[in-house]
């Protein structure tokens, strides 16, 4: 004898099933594309940190292949090419960002910031002119620093550098550019200040360093500052500060120092060597 109802109930069970295994399905299926784009996500940053820059260009340009409308990939690719010491091209991606829907005035702001890179500092200007001045970010103060430095506007790019300095927990990089424009005016003493300060925040930066001696020894200050530093560093130090002397045409001074340097530097100095031979062999001339 038949049974209807039991098989009315077995079909039941059987859609139950089915339902259910179909909504496990996708929920795993969810899952797994949650782990993806985690995976991803990870990968991009280690791409953009510490992955060799040629590398993360290649792999930011076949991901923007498959995904040509993402402009996270757009802007790793365009960070990328900067790391890779490729300004002019990542110019060419920021302008694809900030054409994108989802576009930023950041965007723009490090489209100038390329433009800079490859020495386009009227394009430059012009990017940021575009940007209101409700956008107060470190990155856009500290380029249109840069900007008024090019433009020898003195007055602008000390108020930049000021507020760009203000807007980050690291200044170490601003004060450093702000020194060297200093420097560059023919104000030392100033640069002399915005140096130490630099070093106060970064006390590892070499290229503080060298500008404080070099700010030093415009002013005839021949010693080497307080300042921490590897023997190494001491003795590249003491050569930047003896060419220095000797462009003054403190040439004593300068063969002093140059002799130090050697002295001093763990290894065969091989530059300062040279630099001192050809001293001395103009001075025997």
């Amino acid at each position: 004898m038949r049974h209807p109802g039991l098989v009315v109930l077995s079909l039941g069970s059987t859609v139950l099933l089915s339902a259910c295994q179909m909504n496990s399905d996708a929920q795993v299926e969810r899952a797994l594309k949650d782990i993806n784009v985690i995976d991803e996500s990870n990968l991009n940053d280690v791409m953009l940190t510490v992955a060799d820059p040629g590398e993360a260009v290649n792999y930011f340009t076949k991901a923007l292949q498959e995904n040509p409308d993402r402009i996270d990939l757009m802007r790793g690719l365009a960070k990328s090419l900067i790391r890779a010491q490729k300004p002019t091209e990542a110019a060419d991606i920021w302008r694809q960002t900030i054409n994108h829907p989802e576009g930023t005035l950041e965007d723009r702001v490090m489209l100038a910031d390329a433009l800079i890179r490859s020495n386009q500092w009227d394009a430059a200007k012009a990017e940021l002119n575009q940007i209101p001045p409700t956008h107060e970010t470190f990155d856009r103060y500290r380029l249109e620093a840069m900007v008024a430095d090019s433009d020898k506007n003195w007055k602008k790019a000390d108020s930049f550098y000021e507020i760009a300095a203000g807007l980050t927990t690291k200044p170490a990089s601003v004060m450093n550019n702000w020194g060297f424009s200093k420097l560059t005016r023919g104000e030392p003493a100033a640069a002399e200040k915005l140096f130490i300060e630099a070093l106060t925040y970064d006390p590892s930066m070499f290229t503080a360093k060298n500008n404080l001696v070099l700010a030093r020894a415009a002013q005839r200050k021949y010693d080497l500052p307080v300042v921490r530093m590897t023997q190494i560093e001491r003795a590249e130090l003491l050569y930047s500060m003896a060419l220095a002397a000797i462009k003054q045409g403190d040439v004593a001074v300068g063969r002093g120092l140059l002799q130090e340097a050697i002295e001093t530097h763990p290894k065969f100095f091989e530059a300062a060597s040279r630099s001192l031979e050809a001293i001395d062999a103009n001075v025997q001339l």
